[in-house]
């Protein structure tokens, strides 16, 4: 067969370490040819594509980011968009296809496959939101990132006295909040699905205040108060309808000096997170992920996408995988309360 891989969304951790598991089992194992698109999908939408074999992934293992490089084209918001994809495979006479994403690249993957693409799907993403796996590589280097700058921030916050308020990603789930904040010591963590009330956030700082310690805030980028809506960068949509987030961490350093009289200063720490080389649990993840879906290619298993489930590499309907994003449950965050403050 000759397979294309191609890598959507954001860049994430991991992202080679799958590349090379099916380039490595695909070609040494069941004799299969690829060729990886470059851009995410906007390689098939105009037939960028380069040839790939063992020596191309050679060395990339520990390798950040994505050596086919990652965009957020969407083949439904083109003019013929999905016409021409297929007829780009077929001109270069692909049997199947590999796409390695999130929700977005994995819907189109979906759509695609419900129209007669032969595709399979491999789940990434830092903010670990699609329902149908326990976890996605990236996010858990994304987690140990992020920890790392609560520690960093504790050291400096005791130093000055201030409260530090540290934004994470998160749009619409706040895995990456909720895990590096437990793991780091925040004294309150904010997430999406638990809309805050400024006051009481005021009123944990000055909580922690009292005990001679200074506060660490972690906030999601995609958290909002009560009464309020998301903080945006920009009001320009991506090609799948996303509003570029950030700014949430300004708003509370502004609010929590004006209410409570406190130094308060914002980190952003943005695309660090998705950035540098991956933890040894996202290389196994990633890797097992790989040689799992060359499986699926290979038995002609199409429309789906690898999973794990416990220790178990699984697959589920690309259709399931992305109906939905899997979000931070009330009973997980009721058990970080109990640190707040």
């Amino acid at each position: 067969m000759r397979i294309g891989v191609l890598t959507g969304g954001g860049d994430c951790p991991g992202l080679n370490a799958v590349i090379r598991a099916v380039v490595r089992k695909g070609e040494g194992v069941y004799g299969h040819r690829f060729v990886g698109f470059r851009d995410g999908w906007r390689g098939p939408l105009t037939g960028d594509m380069v040839p790939l074999d063992t020596a191309a992934v050679r060395g990339i293992l520990p390798r950040g980011g994505t050596i086919l490089g990652s965009s957020r084209t969407n083949p439904y918001a083109a003019v013929d968009g999905p016409s021409l994809v297929r007829e780009n495979l077929a001109a270069a006479e692909i049997d199947a296809l590999i796409a390695i994403g999130g929700e977005d690249t994995l819907g189109v993957a979906a759509r695609l496959h419900a129209e007669g693409l032969p595709v399979v799907g491999v789940p990434k993403t830092i903010d670990n939101d699609l329902s149908a796996t326990d976890y996605t590589f990236g996010f858990d280097t994304a987690v140990n990132i992020a920890t790392e700058a609560i520690d960093r921030l504790h050291t400096t916050a005791e130093s000055h006295h201030r409260v530090l308020i540290l934004e994470v990603m998160g749009r619409h789930a706040g895995w990456i909040a909720l895990h590096s904040g437990m793991a780091g010591g925040a004294n309150v963590i904010l997430i999406p699905e638990r809309p805050f009330d400024f006051d009481k956030v005021c009123a944990f700082v000055e909580a922690r205040f009292a005990t001679h310690y200074s506060p660490i805030i972690v906030v999601a980028e995609g958290a909002t108060p009560l009464a309020g809506t998301l903080v945006t960068r920009e009001s320009e949509l991506d090609a799948f309808g996303h509003v570029r987030l950030q700014g949430i961490a300004q708003v509370f350093e502004t609010e929590i000096r004006g209410r409570t009289g406190r130094d308060a200063r914002a980190t952003v720490l943005g695309h660090l997170q998705r950035g540098g080389t991956p933890t040894a649990f996202d290389r196994w993840l990633a890797t097992r992920f790989g040689l799992h879906a060359v499986d699926a290619v290979h038995e002609g298993d199409f429309g789906v996408m690898v999973a794990l489930h416990g220790t178990r590499i699984d697959r589920v309907p690309l259709a399931e995988a992305t109906r939905e994003l899997k979000t931070v449950p009330a009973e997980l965050y009721d058990e970080a309360e109990i640190f707040f403050g």
